[in-house]
């Protein structure tokens, strides 16, 4: 006779509550999480509220609760209300020449040319100027041997003179060099751009061994890709084979010229740098990181900043 098979218990029915229980608890977790980052700091955002509403009612700021959180005293040092802040500008405006400085450019002009042209062939040499800067430009081969950079002994009588007149003026001088499309590729210049940046240190170098002042000067080599003329033919490259020697209104005149290189600037472009002071609007915000946080106010400009 079998066996009977003794009778199995049920399972346990109840087991699914313990994984529930699991979820629920890591759901609560979640919630509590996320509560605690969408909380609002309500000082903060306060502050912020009365900086708003005062600006576009253009009304001071309230005084900030917490009196630590101002910065500076009312002598004018602070940074929030009773203090001034130099708020700098984005765009760099020239202004426009005084009758001194106009004058002045002019005759330094007048000196190079009555000094300089004629002495070389036409074309070899040319001297221009306008409101901003002067310029003179001059032929490689007046200065240096094909492909070389060592200045040839006919350079030193050309830039003495030049460095003779230049030491009347404080004015900034940079010195910008060019050549043409043909490539060059030697150990020494691997590139026209190591090519053009020597001539013009070299030509630098002897205006300082002439006399001029170093710290008023600056040279910077464009290589082949600012050319004056077309380089689709031998006359073209020729001329654009030059040293260009320019001597600069201000520092910030010859800021705006190593970007772009004198002849990339045009007459246009001078007008465009002569414009008026731009008008501040005294709505603009400026942002205060205070110890109580980061308020808004509406931003105060010294008077006497220079534009």
């Amino acid at each position: 006779m079998p066996r009977r098979r003794p009778i199995e218990d049920d399972p346990d029915l109840g087991r699914w509550a313990i994984s529930w229980a699991d979820f629920m608890t890591l759901l609560v977790a979640f919630f509590v999480v996320m509560y605690g980052i969408s909380s609002v700091n309500q000082e903060k955002y306060r502050q912020l509220s009365e900086s708003l509403n005062a600006i576009f009612e253009r009304a001071p700021v309230g005084t900030p609760t917490d009196p630590s959180a101002v910065i500076g005293d009312a002598s004018g040092v602070g940074l929030l209300e009773g203090g001034q802040q130099q708020v700098p500008s984005e765009s760099v405006y020239v202004e426009s020449p005084d009758g001194t400085a106009l004058t002045r450019l002019r005759d330094l002009q007048a000196k190079l040319s009555s000094s300089l042209v004629g002495l070389f062939q036409e074309g070899d040499l040319e001297i221009q100027g306008n409101e901003l800067w002067i310029q003179i430009e001059i032929r490689s081969s007046l200065l240096f041997e094909a492909g070389d950079v060592i200045p040839a002994i006919e350079a030193d009588p050309l830039l003495s003179r030049i460095a003779e007149i230049l030491k009347r003026t404080d004015s900034p001088i940079h010195v910008e060099g060019y050549t043409d499309n043909q490539p060059v590729s030697t150990d020494r210049f691997p590139s026209n751009w190591e090519l053009s940046a020597a001539r013009a240190a070299a030509v630098v170098r002897l205006l300082q061994l002439d006399g001029l002042n170093p710290e008023r000067m600056a040279a910077v080599g464009f290589g082949e890709y600012h050319p004056k003329y077309s380089n689709r033919t031998a006359e073209g490259q020729q001329l654009n084979r030059r040293l260009v020697i320019v001597v600069s209104r201000d520092e910030r005149v010859r800021t705006a010229l190593l970007s772009a290189g004198s002849g990339g600037v045009g007459e246009d472009t001078v007008k465009s740098l002569l414009v008026p002071t731009p008008v501040v609007d005294d709505n603009a915000l400026e942002q205060v990181d205070t110890e109580t946080g980061i308020i808004f106010r509406r931003a105060e400009i010294n008077a006497t900043q220079e534009q």
